[in-house]
């Protein structure tokens, strides 16, 4: 069924194959344009599955631009969130809003999330970006359709990488055994996923043998052919009695010379000169605005930004990072720290490393890339955190070191089962990697912006966690609880560049906090302060202490230097960078010895905060002492997509932030004598 106003039955517009095939090329233009505006995004399985969205949106599902959600559409759920464009393009195409609306594509407050939300966007059925879920959610939706008695259909597009999470076979499973002949699932065979070509990372072939064993009846096409594409839904919508499966042959980067069929363009954006050759040799330099809809990004960028900065707490001047002469930072990702251990000690036999595809981006690759001769000791598991971590038990029961890595919303999340009864209750010397820590990770919104782990993982006996603040600490961190934590190890550590603080001279105990305490301006932000271990430190009689974790203790150093040029407030920074055994002796010293204490962390709030609150509360050396206790962290919310210092300050995660907390805490404290 083409578009249909579903309160005249009449269709809005009926194409042809011609024309499905012209719209899919605009929907490549629009989606190139707004991912380079964007600045990042997944542009490689956008362009391969263009031909089928159109086909899908303009001409096969039964849709009302109109009325969003109107009864009796046909459902399109999008398993695969990261390719967001295509849904965006689609239903912009169909009319659901403007297309060129989605230049905003993955700026803060725009509908048009780096994964798709589909409480911020009208057509969206459901919000995705953790692969392996949207097939279970069809089965549910299309069960419900049966209860309901209603006759429409349920589509669900899947990328083929995808098909390594076990929850895929499950739904399967599930869609066969209650016959669901409303359901098409739909793979998009492009052959390559972010670790490269998906027979490498874990063959799932034969997929067509798979499916049809588990009771589908399945289609293969040339996903770049129409005439096949509406064939294989008309035969689809035919198919009585079991659920269908059409397998679109694609190629990634599909149009483009240099993105087809290459894996670095999975997650990557066109830079604008590559906007303007990739729309050139799609036929669209002429016909598409380029320059009016850059600008419209650019206008939204400019408004965002300014509305964002005048919600900070102001200050006499500009605290921010590398804003002022002195004070300079060195910026570098934290997750590099976690590499550069793995490259340099990987050669103990004993070590064995797990990627889950996301190998590069979490830095776990270092461990091979230089050093072919550890190959045997990689292990790809694919896109199946929970097997993933059960087999690093495994490996732990026989003796070897595992290490398996991935985003911290998986690291933590889908595997927590796993976690606690294999890992945990066996007490294996398991170690996992969560990379991409709290909101900076940035564009790709809530589903990759890992803000629970501590509540999860502090929660899981015999589990130790660690949460260090720059990269040299990720680095002596990652190898003293790689070498002398024996039992289950989590680290947690975050994507974005952001200021180095320590050295290799910094003291570092597990299990102990550091003190930090400003001793005045200098060139380099690092040598304004000095480090100290907790035990050896005595009180100087400051007003404030800030007890944080991760970068959010880089962002509490700040913090002090804000309080003592604005106010003239001294403040102890406590880095508590081994949050799981606390240093609770160190916390409560700080809380009898300042009076206020602020906790920081991006994270959820509590997730350090109320561990603090908690080891304040029990202390004997407290009993008596009045304390005042503030927390900044995310305000118990979902993130969202934007840059990632932008997402620091809209989440009031910043040292303005943690400054202005320390700063009304102290009055307070003042007020009350």
């Amino acid at each position: 069924m083409p578009l249909i106003n579903s309160k005249t039955g009449k269709n809005y517009k009926t194409y042809s194959v011609k024309e499905l095939e012209e719209a899919a090329n605009l929907m490549r233009g629009y989606s190139l344009i707004a991912l380079g505006a964007a600045g990042s995004g997944h542009s490689g399985g956008t362009l391969s599955l263009m031909d089928v969205a159109a086909a899908l949106y303009l001409h096969e599902a039964s849709l009302d631009p109109a009325s969003p959600f109107w009864p009796d559409r046909d459902r399109i759920f999008w398993s695969a969130g990261h390719k967001a464009p295509i849904l965006y393009a689609g239903l912009g195409m169909a009319g659901f809003f403007d297309i060129e609306e989605m230049v905003t594509l993955r700026k803060l407050h725009s509908p048009f999330q780096g994964h798709p939300h589909w409480l911020k966007l009208e057509g969206i059925e459901a919000s995705s970006g953790s692969l392996g879920q949207g097939l279970s959610i069809s089965v549910g939706d299309a069960l419900a359709a049966r209860l309901d008695k209603k006759n429409y259909r349920v589509y669900c597009l899947m990328g083929d990488g995808e098909q390594q999470e076990g929850q895929v076979w499950e739904a399967a499973m599930e869609a066969c055994h209650y016959g669901l002949d409303n359901l098409c699932g739909i793979v998009d065979k492009n052959r390559l996923q972010i670790d490269g070509r998906v027979d490498d990372v874990m063959c799932i072939d034969p997929l067509t043998d798979k499916y049809r064993a588990f009771g589908w009846h399945v289609i293969e096409i040339d996903g770049h052919d129409m005439k096949e594409i509406l064939g294989a839904f008309k035969e689809a919508r035919e198919t009585k009695g079991k659920p269908s499966l059409i397998i679109a042959h694609t190629t990634k980067g599909k149009g483009i010379d240099f993105m087809e069929d290459v894996a670095g363009w999975h997650g990557k954006a066109p830079s604008i000169e590559q906007l303007r050759d990739a729309l050139k040799q799609l036929g669209l330099d002429t016909k598409l605005p380029v320059e009016k809809l850059l600008k419209k990004a650019a206008v939204y960028q400019d408004k965002v930004t300014r509305e964002l900065e005048a919600k900070q707490p102001k200050f006499s001047q500009n605290y921010f990072w590398n804003t002022a002469e002195i004070m300079k930072a060195q910026m570098v990702p934290t997750r590099t720290g976690f590499g550069n251990a793995l490259a340099e000690h990987g050669d103990d036999p004993r070590i064995v490393c797990l990627g889950a595809d996301i190998s590069d981006s979490i830095t776990i690759s270092q461990f091979y890339k230089e050093h072919p001769h550890r190959a045997e000791r990689w292990l790809s598991v694919g896109i199946a955190e929970q097997s993933g971590t059960c087999v690093a038990a495994g490996l732990a029961k026989e003796g070897k070191l595992p290490i398996f890595g991935t985003y911290g919303v998986f690291a933590s999340g889908r595997n927590l089962d796993q976690l606690r009864t294999t890992v945990c209750y066996g007490n294996f010397n398991v170690m996992i990697a969560g990379a991409h820590g709290g909101v900076s990770v940035g564009a790709d919104g809530a589903t990759h912006q890992a803000l629970e782990e501590l509540f999860q993982m502090c929660g899981l006996p015999n589990m130790h966690v660690e949460v260090p603040c720059d990269a040299v600490e990720t680095k002596r961190a990652t190898e003293y609880l790689l070498f002398n934590v024996i039992g289950p190890k989590y680290i947690r550590f975050a994507r974005e560049a952001t200021p180095v603080v320590t050295d290799n001279s910094t003291p570092y105990k597990w299990g102990e906090a550091n003190v930090i305490r400003f001793r005045g301006e200098n060139a380099n932000f690092k040598d304004a302060f000095e480090h100290r271990l907790a035990s050896d430190y005595k009180d100087e009689g400051e007003d404030v202490a800030i007890i944080a974790c991760g970068p959010s203790a880089v962002e509490a150093m700040r913090a002090a230097w804000i309080l003592k040029q604005e106010y003239n407030l001294e403040t102890r920074v406590l880095n508590i960078h081994t949050v799981k055994p606390l240093d609770e002796k160190a916390i409560a010293q700080a809380a009898r010895d300042c009076g206020v204490v602020v906790t920081a962390e991006e994270h959820q709030i509590g997730g350090l905060g109320n561990l603090v609150a908690a080891a304040i509360g029990r202390s004997v050396e407290v009993y008596g002492n009045p304390v005042i206790i503030g927390m900044i962290g995310v305000q118990d919310r979902f993130g969202e997509s934007g840059f990632p210092w932008e997402l620091v300050k809209e989440f009031e995660l910043s040292a303005e932030h943690i400054a202005a907390k320390a700063k009304s805490l102290h009055e307070l404290k003042l007020s009350r004598g």
